[in-house]
């Protein structure tokens, strides 16, 4: 798999009513597009993230509408209680959080890298381009 790309600029995003807002201080990874049963579930399609150091990641949630969901062992997704918007996706332990692409402002500047969990992939669509396809994760 190529090198991932890193955008230095800032940025920012909210969920679909605005409840829950965050701001990235730069640092943002390329896009990688996971195909995996419980993305697939949580997002309602295969799941776009992009990645950024906890520390430069601030989340802002005044009325307390962020929820987490522990979606297993590894790792839990955090979505906003009012509007239902998918979010976050937190492994337990990694220095970075990885965020739902689709909920940045845009420009981004990102590009989408890779596909993972292809094996997993509904039986729906076809991932026909030249990325780079993993059938688990990196």
């Amino acid at each position: 798999m190529a090198e991932q790309r890193v955008s230095e600029d800032s940025h920012a995003g909210h969920c679909l009513c605005g409840a829950v807002s965050y701001s990235i201080d730069g640092l943002l990874r390329d896009v990688i597009n996971c195909h995996c049963g419980q993305c697939r579930r949580f997002h309602g399609h295969f799941a776009a993230y992009t990645a950024a150091p906890r520390s430069a990641v601030s989340i802002h949630d005044q009325n307390r509408q962020l929820k987490w969901y522990a979606s297993s062992d590894k790792a839990r997704r955090g979505f906003c209680r009012r509007c239902g918007s998918s979010l976050f996706w937190d492994a337990h332990g990694s220095e970075l959080l990885r965020i739902a692409a689709g909920t940045l402002d845009q420009p981004t500047g990102l590009r989408t890298a890779a596909h993972i969990y292809i094996a997993d992939q509904g039986d729906y669509y076809a991932v026909t381009d030249e990325l780079d396809k993993r059938r688990q994760g990196l």
